[in-house]
């Protein structure tokens, strides 16, 4: 069984140095030197791994800045320490920039190496072969129908619901037409508690659900739980801008973690998912 202090010994064995100050579950851990980390631990979980090795992808994009991974076991990770800073002026629109220069770091299929974790939710990146090239397939497959297996299990699937999901299945391809783009890195899972803003005044990327897929489904998250400033999707758009249209893809975007917050939290989420499958079919 894997202990607070075992947990310790491991980073001071790494660290090199003791640590005087250690936190619960999750929080500011602190090395006699003074050095400053964030500790998030817990159960035995893959989340840790999953989310270290997002981390080290979006670091690859080199234009944003993202918190930077230490280590990682089987019941925590640890990550460099953000101190976190107000808002300045102009904060969202250089945000909105960097993460379109984001988006324009692109892999050579969809999907990820590995599976992750979209909240406690499992999320299916390995792309079967003829999904590796046709995002309209990996969408539909990976994650909104397996969303929707999900839904079934949990017993919020009425027949209304099954009905328009099976035609959103045959309206797809043309909801998502004339959209087609390489496959690029993803977030995956940005809304305004995914991101600090440092004492420099620049975003700073935390708790990411990588992988390679359509940069508006990324944007599309963005939208969720109240927002970003105007001044953030203004700046992406002029520095690489949607194609034609993509104000009626949005919500199919949304659809995948509607329902992966139906399946999570519960019925409080089965008008948002009904209201978005009738708007497509």
């Amino acid at each position: 069984m894997t202990t607070r202090h075992s947990i310790r010994s491991v980073l001071e064995s790494f660290l090199n140095e003791k640590i005087s100050i250690f936190p619960g579950s999750s929080g500011k851990l602190i090395t006699v030197s003074g050095k400053k980390y964030f500790l998030k631990s817990g159960k035995h979980s893959e989340t840790y791994r999953c989310e270290m090795h997002g981390l080290m992808e979006l670091r690859k994009a080199g234009t944003i800045q993202i918190a930077n991974p230490i280590i990682y076991g089987d019941t925590f990770i640890l990550t460099e320490f953000i101190e976190a800073g107000g808002i300045p002026a102009g904060f969202f629109e250089n945000f909105g920039r960097n993460f379109a220069r984001m988006h324009r770091y692109t892999g050579e299929n969809y999907g990820f190496f590995e599976d992750n974790f979209i909240g406690a939710t499992v999320q299916i990146n390995q792309a079967d072969k003829d999904e590796m090239q046709d995002w309209v397939a990996f969408y539909f497959n990976k994650r909104l129908l397996f969303q929707y297996q999900l839904a079934e299990k949990n017993h919020f699937v009425s027949k209304d619901f099954r009905r328009n999901f099976i035609k959103l299945e045959k309206n797809i391809t043309a909801i998502l037409a004339d959209s087609e783009e390489e496959p690029c890195l993803l977030h995956g899972d940005l809304w305004s508690g995914n991101f600090i803003c440092n004492r420099q005044g620049e975003a700073v990327l935390i708790d990411p659900a990588v992988y390679y897929g359509h940069r508006e489904a990324d944007l599309a998250m963005t939208k969720l739980f109240g927002g970003f400033s105007d001044a953030f999707y203004k700046a992406y758009q002029q520095e690489y801008p949607l194609k034609p249209g993509w104000e009626y893809r949005e919500d199919i975007y949304k659809l995948y973690h509607v329902m992966n917050h139906l399946n999570i939290f519960g019925r409080g989420y089965l008008g948002e998912t009904e209201r978005i499958l009738e708007k497509y079919t």
